[in-house]
């Protein structure tokens, strides 16, 4: 009879074929177990050891928890990700080196953690919680192994641990230097007025004033770079870009991004958007995007309610239509308001002592785009709809991104590259 590690390996064999009935035979064997009096227990120890060193073998490869919890969900689903953070906590438990203090702080968020006395009893366990019998428990720590092992390497965005640069790894984006964390409040309060308002005019205007905040921020966390002597380099985040619309949400990405000092790459098939840039920038830039994402659904949905009768054939196209319109009239009002943002510092500053400091900086992120991603393609944006793109600048138009009040002249917007 087989023991547990060789009964596993077949059934991830028969899974990942093309024969459905073999498939099947496999997990009939799971059930099984080895045939001893803990045969069925030895299954499921050599399911959860497996999943935690498949787990493991993903950190050098680029994954963070945050990014394997994500597409989990996106593939398998809730169910899965709760097992597979289940993993997570375990390879944690067992993780030598060094471990920087983000990545137990993402394991947080996500709920990760160690529950169980017997590493046994884990599938049983979780499969209780989940109201699971016991066949669909093992598919789906089948399943979830299958995943997990066939993922492929993505850029390493940080020292993951047990590296040498993991001891001394500092936040990523998401947290905020002392000096930044009151301005970080601040632009959080405004967001969240913009995102419960229904009314257009006073939602452009709150993430306008956000945006200032930001710029100024920016400016003042490169000043004071330039003035110390470090060897930081750009870092990243990967922000989702799920269905529905992922494309329309990868291209507000790409907006929100290049009007904060940033470069974004988007992997279509992995359900996310990398952007590359420094620290205070990548910070605006995940706080923007979940916000406008927000507002823009909001807009569509209002839009959708206001189109003329007989006109709701076409939804999808005219939806993704509305986003993509809306993201690059957003795109170039954030670009306005850190553009008016720099030329004030400059004149404050002197132009001789900013600009420079910004254009290094710029160089860096764009430095770092090649080291990383240095095979891009970039796309052309291309119209499906012309009245779902009509209404999404005129969503976007509305009001002024100054909070002044002062409305800009409506500007018709070329196609431009979709991101990349």
């Amino acid at each position: 009879m087989p023991d547990a590690d060789e009964l596993v390996a077949e059934a991830l064999a028969a899974v990942r074929g093309t024969d459905v009935r073999q498939a099947e035979r496999q997990l009939d064997r799971l059930m099984v177990g080895t045939g001893t009096a803990d045969g069925t227990a030895a299954v499921d120890l050599a399911l959860l050891r497996r999943l935690v060193r498949g787990v493991g073998r993903l950190w050098p490869r680029g994954w963070q928890p945050a990014d394997l919890d994500r597409l989990t969900t996106r593939r398998l689903g809730p169910r899965h990700a709760r097992l597979v953070r289940d993993a997570m906590a375990g390879q944690r438990r067992e993780q030598p080196g060094p471990v920087p203090a983000w990545w137990d702080e993402q394991l947080r968020e996500l709920a990760a953690e160690v529950w169980w006395d017997d590493d046994r009893a884990v599938l049983a366990g979780w499969s209780a919680r989940e109201g699971l019998d016991r066949v669909d428990a093992l598919r789906a720590a089948v399943d979830a192994l299958v995943l997990v092992e066939s993922l492929p390497p993505i850029a390493v965005l940080r020292p993951p641990p047990g590296t040498a640069g993991a001891a001394t790894a500092r936040r990523p984006a998401g947290g905020a230097s002392r000096s930044g964390s009151g301005m970080l409040d601040r632009v959080r309060a405004l967001l969240a007025k913009a995102e419960s308002t229904t009314f257009p005019a006073e939602a452009e205007a709150l993430t306008g004033k956000a945006q200032e905040l930001i710029a100024r921020h920016s400016i003042d966390e490169a000043l004071l770079a330039a003035g110390a002597e470090r060897g930081d380099v750009p870092g990243g985040v990967r922000l989702g870009t799920d269905a529905p619309y992922a494309g329309a949400k990868a291209l507000l990405v790409q907006e929100v991004a290049t009007a904060n000092r940033c470069e974004a790459v988007w992997s279509d098939d992995l359900g996310f958007a990398t952007v590359l840039g420094w620290p205070a920038d990548l910070v605006a830039v995940e706080l923007l995007y979940t916000s406008l994402l927000v507002q823009a659904t909001a807009a569509m949905l209002r839009g959708r309610a206001e189109r003329r009768p007989g006109a709701g054939r076409r939804t999808r196209v005219w939806d993704e239509s509305f986003l993509n319109a809306f993201a690059l009239r957003i795109g170039e009002r954030l670009r306005a308001t850190t553009e008016a943002a720099d030329q004030a510092a400059a004149e404050t500053a002197g132009p001789e002592r900013l600009l420079p400091v910004l254009a290094a900086r710029g160089e860096a992120v764009r430095e770092r785009l090649d080291t990383l991603f240095p095979g891009v393609t970039r796309h052309r944006l291309s119209v499906r709809d012309a009245e779902g793109w009509s209404s999404g600048t005129s969503a976007a138009d509305r009001a002024s991104l100054d909070v002044g009040g002062k409305r800009p002249p409506p500007r018709q917007v070329p196609g431009r590259p979709d991101p990349r």
